[in-house]
């Protein structure tokens, strides 16, 4: 029957049955199917995946596999194979080609008679040793078998000879896998997600599936560029930047928004036909605020290093700020006008002349 269940049957529960209405650790690759790997974690918390570790014996041609618990994954019918080595389990790996070196791979292998045929019900971690040759290649898993190391074994090596180079032989090829709604720790995997609102840890990078890639999270903003218009609070005296070099740039996250921006006047640069003090300037922002607030940063308005004063930045709208004038200049020289600046304030404004600033505000939405 296509429906299976567990515990259920008066007539017994099938190995098909048990393996294919599991519970345990299920990161889902279909409706019916699980990813097979090791379950995560270690005894003091500080590896990802301690299960199933390789371990070689300096000198020697022999190494142990550590205790640890896996699912193998078979075909959607044949269900998952769920595994513990309980433990400490020894290999011993051939000695080298006296000419090449090959590389060996070390496998987590089921065997099921019922589906393989080969006369037997167990699973075992054993060792497909490879082909020597001048560039080795590594062996092909055999049947339903997980990958958890390759180990390169170079040529002429023997217990004799200082037995295999465990520092650099070994590359790990064990995967990790969860229960359903888990965060899944990876380290190169590439496999794709299961589902939209899956999330993975990539040495340390939180990460979600969209549905067609893994994408960082939580989603960082990035900085944009943003021309601000350049208004008067009375709508007279116009002014326009001309070939001013005009650098802006704000990023939004959440609802707080950063900007800076810095202004270089030029040449053809307008600050407005006939202005007076009471055409103060706007500049608008680039996401409109909350509300309107007195100080949200500070800029630097310069002549030369000599003339240049400190300016308050504020909102006098929610679409726009102003600049208050808040110091005088360093030479002590007077200002022309201050309060808020304007194409006469604090001094009339020319060719060269430059605004630098910063701040940051809570936006409306």
């Amino acid at each position: 029957m296509p429906v299976r269940s567990g515990w259920l049957s008066p007539d017994g529960q099938s190995r098909e049955d048990t393996r294919l209405v599991s519970l345990g650790a299920l990161t889902p690759t279909s409706p019916v199917a699980t990813r097979s790997g090791i379950l995560p974690g270690s005894s003091d918390g500080q590896y990802r995946i301690s299960g199933f570790t390789l371990t070689g014996t300096t000198g020697a041609m022999s190494a142990t596999v550590s205790p640890g618990r896996a699912v193998v994954q078979s075909t959607d019918a044949r269900g998952a194979y769920p595994v513990a080595l309980t433990e400490y389990l020894p290999l011993t790996f051939s000695d080298g080609n006296p000419q090449y070196g090959r590389i060996d791979l070390v496998v987590l292998r089921i065997y099921d008679h019922d589906h393989d045929g080969e006369g037997r019900y167990e699973a075992a971690v054993e060792i497909v040793e490879g082909t020597a040759a001048a560039l080795p290649t590594v062996p092909t898993a055999p049947g339903l078998s997980l990958p958890l190391y390759e180990v390169l074994v170079p040529a002429g090596t023997s217990a004799g000879t200082g037995g295999i180079p465990w520092t650099t032989a070994l590359t790990g090829r064990r995967t990790a896998t969860v229960s359903a709604g888990g965060i899944l720790p990876v380290t190169t995997d590439t496999t794709n997600g299961a589902y939209p609102g899956q999330y993975r840890d990539l040495n340390g990078q939180l990460q979600r599936w969209n549905g067609t890639a893994w994408a960082d999270y939580p989603v960082l903003p990035t900085w944009q560029s943003w021309t601000p218009e350049w208004t008067t609070s009375s709508g007279l005296a116009k002014p326009a930047f001309g070939n001013a070099t005009v650098n802006c740039r704000y990023v939004k996250s959440g609802r707080t928004v950063h900007l800076n921006y810095a202004i270089t006047f030029g040449s053809t640069t307008n600050f407005g036909t006939s202005p007076a003090t009471s055409d103060n300037w706007r500049f608008s922002l680039p996401v409109p605020a909350a509300a309107v607030q007195s100080v949200i940063g500070f800029a630097e308005l310069g002549v030369d290093n000599a003339s240049r004063v400190v300016s308050r930045v504020q909102l006098g709208t929610t679409t726009t700020f102003e600049l208050v004038i808040s110091t005088a200049r360093p030479s002590t020289t007077a200002l022309a006008n201050t309060g808020a600046v304007d194409s006469l304030s604090p001094w009339t404004w020319a060719s060269g002349n430059y605004i630098l600033g910063t701040a940051t505000y809570e936006a409306a939405s």
